[in-house]
C-alpha cells in the first residue's frame, strides 16, 4: 500500500484535527525554514518518530524526498494513518500557508557545497584563461570531489564547511 499525498490545505486541516506534521529534512535545513508546529526528525533517524496513533503527515522542501522514500516513512509510521504533503514545503507556502523563517540561520549546508564548489571552479577556469593553465586543475581537483562524494555519501567539502564559524550551531546540533 503506498502513502497517499495530501493537498496543503488538507494537511492543515489533518494536523489541526491532532495529525502530527513530521519535517523529514537535515536539521539546518528545519532551522533556517520550517511549518510552525512542525516535529522535526531528519530521514537519517525516521525509525525515532512514536506516532503513538496519531496520523501523521510527512515532509520535505518539494515533496520529491519523500516520495523517494515513502516505504521507510510508512513503516517508520508502524500501522498509524500517513500522508505525504503535496509540494512539501514549498507547496504549503504556495498554498498561502505559514512558514516561519529565520535569515539568521545559516544557509542549508549543501547549498553552501553548491556555492563553494560553484565558485572555486569558475575561479580556476578565470585563472586558467587569465593567468596560468595550471589553474584547470583546481576544476579537475572540485569535480573528482563531487563525484567521489556522489558515489560514496562522503564530501570533504560539507565536513570543512560544518566547521566554519557561522556554522556552530550545526556543530551543537
Amino acid at each position: 500500500m503506498t502513502i497517499r499525498a495530501i493537498a496543503p490545505v488538507d494537511a492543515r486541516r489533518a494536523v489541526e484535527a491532532g495529525a502530527l506534521l513530521v519535517d523529514i529534512r537535515d536539521a539546518d535545513e528545519h532551522a533556517r525554514e520550517k511549518i510552525p508546529g512542525a516535529l522535526n526528525v531528519p530521514l537519517a533517524r525516521i525509525g525515532e518518530v512514536a506516532a503513538l496513533g496519531r496520523p501523521l503527515v510527512f515532509h520535505c522542501r518539494s515533496g520529491m524526498r519523500t516520495q523517494a522514500n515513502a516505504d521507510a516513512l510508512r513503516a517508520a509510521a508502524a500501522g498509524s494513518p500517513c500522508h505525504l504533503l503535496e509540494g512539501g514545503i514549498e507547496g504549503w507556502r504556495k498554498a498561502g500557508l505559514p512558514v516561519a523563517v529565520d535569515r539568521n540561520q545559516p544557509l542549508e549546508l549543501m547549498r553552501q557545497v553548491q556555492i563553494g564548489a560553484g565558485s572555486l571552479t569558475l575561479t580556476s577556469i578565470a585563472l586558467g584563461f587569465l593567468v596560468h593553465p595550471g589553474f584547470f586543475g583546481l576544476s579537475a581537483f572540485v569535480g573528482a570531489g563531487l563525484t567521489v562524494a556522489g558515489m560514496i555519501g562522503w564530501c570533504g567539502m560539507a565536513l570543512l564547511l560544518r566547521r566554519m564559524p557561522w556554522n556552530r550551531a550545526l556543530q551543537a546540533g
